[in-house]
């Protein structure tokens, strides 16, 4: 069953609260935590950037140590914590041994996530402070939740959570999502920052192969800018409150829910980008397998001279085809074809007649189709993405002043 547009759902064995720290210079909500009941299950992925923040750090290490269990999530905002050298760590190993304290649980069960500005030293003791406030407000409820995904924003313009739920005889088994992410978009995770909560009964081995498979059919499949964040995490917590074990059939259920939160999520981050004025779904047909595929759409989600056609609604089609050429994929160019909308506009790498003023509307729409048929193979892959605008320029220009 899917939930109501806009509805959350709050699985059982969750609690959620934010708060403001004065991290951010606006003021607004930047710190939030998640507690989750004794047992619970966990696992992640993490950004593939070499350079990477204190808390990627810190919870990769976490979760080794505690075999996937996990009692807490601490999250802020406005503060990357990255670049920050040993102090950086320290300051990250202080906020969850504060959590850890209030919460009378072990550091090492208390999960850490940051987003923000690059080489700034994180604030630790405004952090510190609103910990004690921030424990006691905690509350399994729809606001409390949907506070949490104002809290860890950025540059986002709107929260992203999306929820599913399935019965399984007389019991519900929920599970949730919420994200932020708007720049710094690109496969092998992006500026996101991903949390997936249910209440199923399940092993840490078992949510990390769940989780793997998701993020290979979702979060890797979009692009925005191509860069890669430093502080990139998606986070799998299972409460085991359902009192539902995840076994047999279930597997595939659950899978089902997790793969349409998470692809709503990816919609949500994409559509959200930072001055995207269109969102650009990429089909890429009949190539020899999935990896040649997804290098193809990358080539052309990241081609600059494709993204700012599109930001004109640009019936360009030879960029494309360039692109297409340039990824070192040793295709043959006479055997490709280039859709825009429902229109052929390349057939057999020549262009073919079509209608540029309906191929111009069909692109200026808010999203549009764009297909590329390789006659290599049977793979195909759906890869979502964005046009580039002035406006992307005008907010990174001065994001850090």
């Amino acid at each position: 069953m899917t939930s109501p547009p806009g509805k959350l759902l709050v699985p059982k064995g969750f609690s959620f609260s934010s708060t403001a720290a004065g991290l951010k210079a606006s003021g607004r909500p930047d710190l939030a935590l998640v507690e989750t009941t004794p047992g619970s299950a966990a696992a992640a992925m993490f950004t593939s950037n070499r350079v990477v923040a204190a808390p990627i750090e810190v919870g990769r290490a976490s979760l080794t140590a505690t075999r996937g269990r996990m009692r807490a999530l601490i999250v802020n905002s406005g503060n990357a914590n990255c670049a920050t050298g040993r102090a950086g760590l320290q300051s990250c190993k202080q906020v969850c041994q504060g959590v850890g304290r209030l919460l009378k649980v072990s550091p090492a069960e208390v999960f850490p996530s940051s987003t923000g500005i690059i080489g700034v030293p994180l604030p630790v003791e405004k952090i510190l402070s609103k910990l004690p406030a921030l424990v006691t407000a905690r509350a399994a409820t729809e606001q409390a939740l949907a506070n949490f995904a104002q809290a860890i924003m950025t540059t986002d313009t709107r929260p992203k959570y999306a929820c599913r739920s399935f019965r399984v005889g007389e019991s519900e088994v929920v599970v949730s999502g919420v994200a932020k992410g708007a720049g710094m978009i690109h496969p092998q995770l992006a500026t996101m920052l991903v949390y997936l909560f249910t209440d199923i009964a399940a092993t840490p081995v078992e949510l990390r192969r769940l989780l793997l498979q998701t993020c290979n059919q979702t979060f890797n499949c979009i692009s925005i800018d191509g860069d890669t964040s430093t502080n990139d995490t998606v986070l799998l917590m299972a409460s085991g409150q359902s009192k539902v074990r995840l076994r047999g059939a279930l597997r595939e259920k659950l899978g089902t829910a997790l793969r349409e939160v998470c692809e709503s999520l990816a919609k949500q981050i994409v559509a959200d980008g930072e001055g995207v004025q269109h969102l650009i779904r990429l089909l890429v047909e009949e190539a020899r397998n999935r990896a040649e595929g997804l290098r193809i759409a990358k080539a052309v989600a990241h081609s600059l001279l494709v993204k700012t056609a599109w930001a004109g609604a640009d019936p360009n089609w030879g960029r494309i085809l360039a692109a297409i050429g340039a990824c070192g994929v040793p295709l043959d160019p006479h055997k490709v074809d280039i859709y825009i909308g429902e229109q052929l506009v390349c057939r057999s790498g020549v262009g073919f007649r079509f209608d540029e003023k309906k191929a111009h509307h069909d692109l200026a729409q808010s999203q549009c189709d764009v297909r590329i048929r390789l006659r290599r193979g049977r793979s195909s892959v759906a890869f979502l993405t964005t046009d580039l605008t002035a406006e992307y320029v005008h907010i990174n220009a001065d994001y850090s002043t």
